[in-house]
Parts: C-alpha cells; structure tokens; sequence
C-alpha cells in the first residue's frame, strides 16, 4: 500500500498498455480514464477508513498475533522470516516514510488504528461482549433498573400478603376457633391456602410491570413508521430515543443546508460586474463565443443538464455540480453546448490538465483548424487571476491586466462576491502557435500568460426550509454546526443565511488548519483540554477534512466541559464521512447523495437529504422519552392502587376485593392496551420549546410522581370507602367475609368496575405529564387511543353483565353503572386539583428511573473506554510485546544514524518523494513539522544516541489521552531482518535488549 512507482511512469505506461493493471500505491499523475478497484489495503485511505469502522478487525487481529508470535521468538531472523512468509517485509525506509505519514495525518488519523491485541481470541471476545451490549440504550438502561426495583417490591408484597393471609387462616381456625385438623377436611384446607397462594400471584402479575418492554417497543415501531413519512429511514431503533437528547448537531452545508444546485447568480464580464445574469445582448460576441467554448470544452463530457423528470420541475444536474453550474449559466444566456461538444468530441481534445488540489484548476488544449493549439482554463479565481496578464474589454479585445488590476478586482469583485456565500471561479484562455509545438508537460510555462473571458460567482441557494428549521433546533436547546470543504467567507456567509450564527454572537469560524494548530500539542497530539476551550464557541468549520471531522465529534463527545455529556448528530455523504458518522451518537447519512459504507456507518438515513428532516427527527426522539414517560405515569398508579387493596383487603377481610381473573384483565388493560394507545401519540411542535433532557433524565419526574401519588390516593380512599360502607350505600349484600364457593357478590363486582372506570379516565389524564391543565388537547389526532379507550369500556359492559363466574361478576343495574362511571369521571376532577399544587412545594417528592453517574455513559462507551485502558495496561505488562516494540524503534534509529554517519543517502527514500495519497487527502494544508521547532537530527556523539535510544524504548506516558494510539500503536509486523547485524554483544541495542 505504501508502495510508489512514480518515478517509472515509462515502465508503468508500458506495462498498462500491455496489461491494465497498477499495482496498489500507484500514482496516476496525469490524464483521465476509468478503472475497477477490485481491492485496497489497510493503509490506503478507504482502508484506514474500513479500519476505524471496525471491517479490518479479523486482518489485524491476524497480524498481531502474528507480531506476538514474532516477539516470543528466540532471534530476530526467525520473525523476519515470518514476516516474509506473511508478504509483509518491509525495509526501515517504508517503515519510517509509514511513521511519517501517519505523523502527518495527525492524531485522529492514527486513532484509525484499534488498539492491536496479541491475543485475538480476547479482542474477538472483546468484539462479540460489545457488539452485544451495543444492542442495550440508554433508555432500555433506564426501563431495565425501574422494572427490576418495581419487581422487588412486588415481590415483597407479593410474599407477605401470602404470609400474612397463611397466618391469619391459621391462627383464626385452629388457636382462636380451636378447630382440629381433620383428614376429611384437608381438601378444603388445601383450597384455602391455593386460593392464598393465587392471590400473591396475583399481586406479583400486577406489580411486575410487563407492558413496559411492550410499550418501548411499539413507541419505537410506531415512531419508525411515521419517521419513514418524514424522510427518515431509520436503521437503529435505538437512534429515534438517542435524537431526543441530541444537544449538538454537526452538519455538511451543500446538499443538507443548502440545495447542492450551483447557479450562477453574478458575473464579471467585459468590465462590467453583472449582479445578476446579464442579458445576452449586453455581451459581445467574440466574448460570448469563448465563453461557451471554455466552459463546454474545458468540463467533463460526462457532466450535464437534463430535462426534468416531471412537468414544472428543475432541471436534472449531472455530474460535478460546479461545472453543472456552469453549463446552466450558458443555457441561462440562451445559447446551447451540445453543438460545441458535438464539433469536439472528447476523443479529439489534444491535452487534459485534469483538476487537482494544487492547481485548483482544469485546463484543456484543442488543435483550431489553422494547425494551432487553444487552451481554455478554468478554477479559482485567485489562484487563475494570478497567471493571467490580460483580459477581455467590453469590445471583446485583451487588454494588458495588470497586478494592481488584480488587486483592484480582488477587492471590488470576487471578495463582495465571497462574502454574498459565493464561490468565485475564473474562465481564461490562451493560445499557442503551431510551430514551434510547446512543450506540454511543463506546466509552469503552459499554464501562464492567460487571457481572462470571464469571473463568475456560484450560488448554493440554501434550503428556503433550513433557517426556520436551525431556529427551532436553537429554540430547543440544540447547537447547529457547520462543517464544510467549503472556504472561510463563503462558509461563513452560508452560517448567516441559515442562522448558525448572528452577528454580534460569541462563536468561532475556524478554517481545518487553524483548528488543527489550536488542538495540537507541540508534538502533534490532540488534547481533549485544548478542544473543550474551542468546541463550546465553534459554529463554522471550513476547509476541513474527514479526519478533522472525526476529531471534532470525538473532541465533543469526550467532553467533560459540561455539566452531562453532550449527545452528537452528524450528518455525512461520502465514504471519508464513515468514521465520523459511526462515531457519533447518531448519524444521519443522505439518501441520494450518500455512498453505501455512509449508509452503512449510519443510524438514520434522510430520503431527501434535508436538514429539516433532522427536525423532526428530535421531535420524534423526544416524542418516545415522553410516551414511554406517559406508560409509566398510568401503569405505575394502576400498580400502587391495585397491589395496596389486593394486600390491604387480604389482611383485613382474608380476601382480596379484586378477584385473580379481573386482576389479569386490569392487568391487560394497563400493560397491552394502554401502552399501545399512549405510545402512539403523535409528536407536537411544543416538544421542541424546551431545552434537552440529556443522557440522565428521570423517566419519572416530581410532577409524575405527585400525579402517581395524588391519583392513587383519591381511588384507594374511594375503593375503600367502597369496601367498608359500599353495600350500605347501594343497599346490597356485604361481599366481606364471604365462604369459600359462595357466588360472585354485586358489592365486589361494583368495587372492581368502579376501579377499571377509574383506570379508564386517569388514561386520560396520563396523557400529559409535564402538568398541563387540557388533558383533551390532541386527542382526536390520535385515533387509536381514542378506539382503545372506547374499546375497553366496551368490554369491560360485557364481562360485567355476562361474566358470571369464571370473572366473579354479578350483573349490575343502571343506577349502580352510572355511579361507577361518576367516580370514575372524578378523576378528570382530581386531575385538574392535582395540576393547581405547585410541585416545588412537594419536597418530599423524589425522582425516580435515573440512572447512576457510572450507568450514565452508555454501556458500549464503557465498554469501549475500558478495552482501551485495560488493553494498553496489558500491553505495557506484557514484557515480550514491550521488548519487539522496543527493539523495533531501535534498529529503525540505529540505521536512520549509520545513514546519516556515512553519509549514505542514497539507502534513504526521501520523505518528500513518497506523496502519500492519504496524507494529502486527510490534511491537505496542515503538516506537523509547521509546529515543531526543527532540531538537527543526531550528532556523533554517543550521548546523544544513548538519549535517543532511551527516548525511544521508552513506553508511552499518555495512553488514556485523545488519540494516544500515535504513542501506543505500534506497527509489529516491521521487518526486523537486520536485527541480527546490529545486535551485536557490544553494542548500545544488546545492552538494551538485555535490560529489556
């Protein structure tokens, strides 16, 4: 992979020509084609990538345990042998041109690398434990300690109620009654203590909260359906609750903010600065001609403007969006490129300078009919203006451009221009004559000496939905940023558009440089205390790349500069994206624009890639936390009320006033039912007019739990008020105390309706949970709840009037069915009692379903974290792994020394020489040497070597930092097939080795 052929491109053109293959490393420096990447390594840049994603996970566990088999070997010839045998040697050149480039990367490029195990059984275990506990969220975290801590005190009661009615039979029959126990009477005996043991069953089976994992599951289930019809296909059910306590959201600009259609909205053409599209009249024709020729001439053949799909729609861009643009500014002076291109067809253009990042530019030669050659350029403008030295008048005629005719339009021209959030680009030409031929491959010379026809601003119109969009993501407690290829002006003007930033704010535009000189160490390391006093102001990110994106997700969300951990979204398109997304809490890929391992990296993917589908994506996220909440509200009163009168009535009366059957039915109603109706309340816009909740939100806060409490005491006083003075009341017969077989009673049957009208209506009122007064607000939107609530009620008609025994009911009249639902109808009553009592009062009143500091961070995070401390602990532990690694660093010194003693430089590669692909695509503008002060390398005398080889050998002291693996991860399957020449008995690396 670090291999590099491109000082033999004459062998390398040959041999394409005979087989078209290039060898991994390969360098195309000039001219364009197509090519099938059947595979890449670990080291290019969609290998690092794969790495950090977690695919090159069996290759490397491959090769450490191979390197640790290597360390435990007696001699060194024995691992260089099986790095042979392995096709990995490699010479100290590569390895330190492999150091380099990872040191020039940065921190957060070499935290691509995992952490190497020599044990691969462990890390795969490591693997499968995480893996497995990814699956656990925070939410389900909370649910799955509330549950367990309401079954213990089920359990409990569930116990002594059992206990107590034993004891209470067994004392009254056989020592107050003085009754012996009879063989004939055992059966009945036994039925006595069943029946006890059915009813704490029965107290157990209501106090258990069963319908909560139901109601988590068909809150996220409804929540995914509809998320689906706002543009969010959501791929992690987990990712719906996680966007409810997102606090920061990194998002890209082209495409999501804004509409990823360059148009041309200003030009600069024959010294006029046009602020709009100019008329075509008002452009001379000799001018008008080379501009269309320029722009159809000099632009990717495979780039174009379709018609539209549908009638009144835009026109189709295809291809690079710039020269989109454009091709759309010819069609807009109403003049047409196909003839252009259909009279040069791409297989006659003479010459390509394809774009790259160091010309910043695309130029094209085209042989003209008279035998002589035209070149037609185009790129950034400051970078084009520079090489031209005349430019097209209004007649159409050059005149002399000079430097402070540069620096006049600079400053009156493209700088308004940027800062309007545009991108300026400069359209030239040049001609050559025919005899003598220029030498094309020297560019210095060819591209100089330019005409300019034309400078243009392009527009990425942002959304018309993304500023109200960020402002209610602002108005929610949420923080927008902007990160961009784009420049610092134009990203910045785009930032004020949407409203990231306002004028007269404290926040930061930082370009990637900047931001990687403000992270970094004097050694190149990232510090997480350099991020926090950057990330909290930071707003625009221009001129980044995908591995500064990645240091910033993790910089934000390894803060601990606030009070709770921060909940990151991120939004990509492109493979270089994958990490960042899969780092993050939530990552949102897009749709159309949007590669498969972006996809595949992310959580939730936008259909329409648009920010405001993010939106709703909160709304939906905290529309769960508040369903789940609402469960709870109403299965939690249901299980006070009905495990207090099961215990209560079974210690005073010996039996309990709600039977087995009918406890199962409420039980049906408040765990099936209710969590099917509650959980499918749709999200409301007001969901967003408060501040996130954060990883540690209660699921039940003081204001549910006043209403827990205040609900249960109104039906405990009304159901015993029931029990105890029910059958004067309707003037019926008492059901206390009945015999074992007597039939069902109408005092009991109307004490369990009145409970189940109760549970009905307090239904109602769980609908809300943060102390709103109109509890009816919404309700007909939801028409489940509605068909729930009525449904029930129904049934509850038909178990009533028909149940008869199996349900232990007895018919009931219409007076006694209109007493029940007024009480029942009390509860709306007592709701809106409930609601006037400050809750701030209550101070007794306690939280509850939170989860503790250490079961805050989510359980992969930890798990995580603790791999990579434990690991690296290992790894300093495990003597014959520090002794390869040491002696490795050592004998690539030794012979960066001897080189340098004899003055061998032609053994060495230069650095300079191997341009690494990754290197420049993951920083193309920062390198580390630009921090570093520069010491001369190693003088003769053997102090300093002896320091060199201790500073070396040393282990890493800062293995828990940000990005510390540029320390600890060590490549261990180096070459070491020079070791047995240089370890000799008297030298300073078999001293050292000894030691070791």
């Amino acid at each position: 992979d670090e291999s590099s052929l491109t000082g033999e491109s004459d062998q390398v053109r040959k041999s394409v020509d005979k087989d078209p293959m290039l060898l991994s490393g390969t360098h195309v420096m000039e001219g364009s084609g197509r090519m099938l990447v059947t595979a890449v390594g670990v080291n290019s840049q969609t290998g690092i990538i794969f790495t950090l994603l977690g695919a090159g996970g069996e290759e490397e566990e491959k090769k450490d345990k191979k390197a640790a088999d290597g360390a435990a070997a007696s001699n060194a010839a024995d691992s260089a042998n099986a790095s042979l045998v392995n096709g990995k040697m490699q010479d100290g050149n590569v390895d330190a041109s492999q150091s380099k480039a990872k040191q020039q990367d940065g921190a957060a490029a070499m935290e691509m690398q995992p952490l190497k195990s020599a044990e691969g059984g462990d890390a795969d275990d490591r693997k499968k434990a995480s893996m497995h506990k990814k699956e656990k969220s925070v939410l389900q975290g909370k649910l799955t300690k509330l549950a367990v801590q309401i079954g213990k005190a089920g359990l409990v009661m569930s116990a002594i109620t059992v206990i107590i009615l034993v004891l209470y039979f067994t004392v009254d029959t056989f020592v107050v009654n003085k009754k012996p126990w009879l063989p004939e009477c055992t059966p009945v005996y036994v039925q006595y203590f069943v029946k006890f043991f059915i009813i704490g069953v029965t107290v157990l089976v209501v106090a258990v909260p069963e319908g909560l994992p139901l109601a988590v599951t068909i809150s996220l289930a409804y929540s995914v359906k509809k998320m689906m019809k706002d543009n969010n296909l959501v791929r992690h059910l987990d990712a719906c609750e996680t966007m409810g306590n997102a606090t920061a959201i990194c998002s890209d600009k082209t495409g999501t903010l804004t509409t990823n259609r360059m148009t041309v909205v200003q030009a600069y053409v024959g010294d006029v600065h046009y602020k709009e599209i100019p008329d075509p009249s008002s452009i001379n024709t000799k001018t008008m001609e080379l501009l269309i020729n320029a722009i159809a001439i000099n632009s990717a053949y495979t780039t174009k403007i379709l018609p539209p799909e549908k009638e009144g729609a835009l026109p189709r861009q295809v291809g690079n969006k710039t020269e989109c643009g454009l091709l759309g500014f010819v069609l807009d002076l109403k003049q047409d490129y196909e003839p252009v291109r259909s009279q040069m067809p791409e297989e006659k253009l003479y010459k390509v300078y394809t774009f790259n990042s160091v010309r910043k530019s695309m130029s094209t030669v085209i042989k003209l009919p008279d035998e002589s050659f035209r070149m037609y350029s185009k790129g950034a403008s400051e970078i084009v203006l520079k090489k031209c030295c005349k430019i097209l008048n209004g007649a159409g005629e050059p005149r002399v451009f000079r430097p402070r005719d540069r620096d006049e339009m600079v400053k009156k021209v493209i700088e308004p221009m940027a800062c309007d959030g545009l991108r300026t680009i400069c359209v030239a030409y040049r001609d050559f004559p025919s005899s003598p031929e220029p030498d094309w491959d020297n560019e210095n010379d060819i591209l100089n000496e330019l005409t300019c026809i034309c400078v243009v601003g392009i527009e990425d119109p942002v959304r018309p939905e993304v500023p109200e969009a960020i402002r209610k993501c602002q108005r929610a407690g949420i923080t927008v940023r902007m990160v961009t290829g784009d420049n610092i002006n134009t990203a910045r003007a785009i930032a004020i558009k949407c409203g990231i930033i306002h004028p007269g704010e404290d926040f930061l535009c930082l370009e990637g440089k900047e931001f990687n000189r403000r992270i970094r160490n004097e050694k190149g390391e990232i510090e997480q205390e350099r991020i926090d006093k950057i990330w909290p102001k930071l707003r625009v990110l221009a001129r980044s790349s995908p591995t500064d994106k990645h240091t910033l997700v993790k910089g934000i969300i390894d803060s601990t500069h606030t009070e709770q951990r921060q909940v990151v979204a991120v939004t990509g398109d492109g493979t270089n994206d994958g990490p960042a997304l899969k780092k993050a809490d939530v990552g949102f890929a897009m749709g159309i624009a949007g590669t498969d391992v972006a996809k595949e990296a992310s959580d939730i993917i936008l259909t329409d890639d648009n920010f405001s589908s993010i939106v709703k994506a909160v709304m939906w996220g905290r529309n769960v936390y508040d369903s789940i909440s609402k469960f709870l509200q109403f299965q939690l009163t249901v299980n006070v009320v009905a495990v207090i009168v099961a215990f209560t009535g079974a210690c005073i009366t010996q039996d309990s006033p709600l039977k087995a059957v009918q406890m199962l039915w409420v039980n049906l109603i408040m765990d099936t039912f209710a969590s099917l109706a509650l959980a499918t309340e749709p999200p409301t816009e007001t969901l967003l007019l408060r501040k996130p909740y954060g990883r540690n939100k209660p699921l039940i806060s003081r204001t549910m739990m006043k209403n827990i409490l205040g609900h249960a005491v109104y039906q405990l006083a009304l159901i015993f008020t029931l029990l105890f003075v029910g059958e004067k009341m309707f003037q019926i017969d008492s059901g206390r105390n009945a015999p074992l077989h007597s039939p069902p009673s109408e005092h009991y049957t109307i004490i369990f309706n009145t409970f189940v009208m109760m549970q009905l209506f307090n239904e109602i009122n769980a609908r809300k949970i943060h102390g709103e007064r109109n509890v009816f607000d919404g309700i007909f939107r939801n028409p489940i709840f509605c068909t729930i609530v009525l449904g029930t009620f129904a049934i509850q008609i038909v178990i009533v009037q028909f149940g008869g025994k199996p349900f232990s009911c007895s018919p009931l009249q219409l007076d006694q069915w209109m007493w029940c639902i007024f009480i029942g109808l009390g509860e709306l009553v007592w709701g809106q009692v409930i609601a006037t009592i400050p809750t701030s009062r209550l101070k007794f009143l306690k939280e509850a379903g939170r989860l503790t500091q250490k079961e805050e961070i989510p359980e992969e995070e930890l798990n995580e974290d603790v791999e990579e401390i434990d690991h690296a602990e290992r790894e300093l532990r495990r003597g014959q792994i520090l002794w390869f690694r040491g002696l490795n660093r050592i004998q690539t010194q030794i012979r960066v020394v001897k080189a340098f003693r004899s003055s061998l430089y032609e053994g060495l590669e230069k650095p300079e020489s191997r341009t690494s692909i990754h290197n420049f695509m993951a920083h193309p503008e920062f390198r580390i040497e630009d921090s570093q002060p520069h010491i001369p390398l190693i003088d003769d005398t053997d102090l300093e070597e002896d320091a060199a080889l201790k500073q070396n050998s040393s282990p890493p002291s800062s293995l828990n930092k940000n990005n510390s693996a540029i320390d600890s991860g060590i490549n261990l399957t180096t070459d070491t097939s020079k070791s047995a020449t240089s370890s000799s008995p008297g030298s300073p690396i078999h001293s050292l080795e000894t030691s070791l």
